[in-house]
């Protein structure tokens, strides 16, 4: 698929997705998706790339979804929409490799929503995000209502839900949203530091981190205690990661994974 919408570039072993609709403030529609859901297959296939950068072309990472395409919906197909967005979010998520948001601008509704289904989001000064939807008598269609509460609480989650407000990249920080404000220009600096440091890391041990939280956040404690155990030996095997890692530490050497 030739891709119009979204920018894909590899260095090294790290990914790039730009989302590249900037007349639009990158704002979400089908073919974007689309796209989408074809460069994640594509990543899924890449056993080399360790990490993926997630960021929007513009003055906006994504504003939301398309409002144009989606005035004449019906009521069916607005919610096979939310649920072709869910599942596009839930496969980021889902990545067996560490994703980082570079939220450089506008990151409303729908581009709130991606950002939060990546695992490190890191924001510009001139970032404002929120979750407007009430705004125009709708609820967050891409997981919003579930992913935020979450994230920062659901004090915090519920009043710019039911208030539709913007914040700004400090106030994000503030409520946990972000992990680190930057200015614009160290914005992907940032990034590219945080991915070299992950990929120093055992890949193993990075998966198993990610699942290990997702899955157990939907548990109880005690079943998510047990889940953390069982992985917790998967490195212990006989020429696994887990072995190679402790056998460097004690040698005083780099672990050769």
């Amino acid at each position: 698929m030739e891709l119009k919408n979204l920018i894909f570039e590899v260095e090294g072993a790290v990914g790039k997705i730009i989302f590249n609709r900037p007349d639009a403030l990158n704002a979400l529609n089908t073919n974007t998706f689309d796209e989408l859901n074809v460069l994640l297959d594509e990543i899924e296939k890449q056993s080399l790339l360790k990490v993926l950068i997630i960021t929007g072309a513009g003055k906006a990472f994504v504003a939301g979804a398309d409002i144009a395409e989606m005035q004449n919906k019906s009521e069916t197909e607005a919610r096979a929409f939310s649920e072709y967005g869910q599942r596009t979010f839930d496969r980021i998520e889902q990545l067996s490799i560490p994703v980082i948001a570079c939220i450089n601008g506008f990151a409303l509704g729908g581009g709130l929503e991606l950002a939060m289904a990546c695992d490190i989001r890191l924001a510009s000064t001139r970032a404002k995000m929120g979750q407007p939807e009430v705004n125009l008598g709708l609820i967050p269609g891409f997981g919003g209502s579930q992913r935020l509460p979450r994230i920062v609480g659901i004090g915090n989650g519920l009043y710019l839900l039911l208030t539709g407000e913007m914040i700004d990249a400090h106030e994000a920080l503030r409520i946990g949203l972000v992990w680190k404000v930057l200015e614009p220009g160290e914005l992907m600096t940032e990034a590219r530091r945080i991915a070299e440091i992950i990929l120093s890391r055992g890949s193993l041990a990075l998966k198993l981190v990610k699942q290990t939280v997702h899955e157990g956040m939907q548990k109880s404690l005690q079943e998510a205690l047990q889940l953390e155990a069982m992985r917790f030996g998967l490195p212990f095997v006989e020429g696994g990661q887990g072995k190679e890692g402790i056998r460097a530490f004690l040698e005083k050497r780099k672990p050769n994974w």
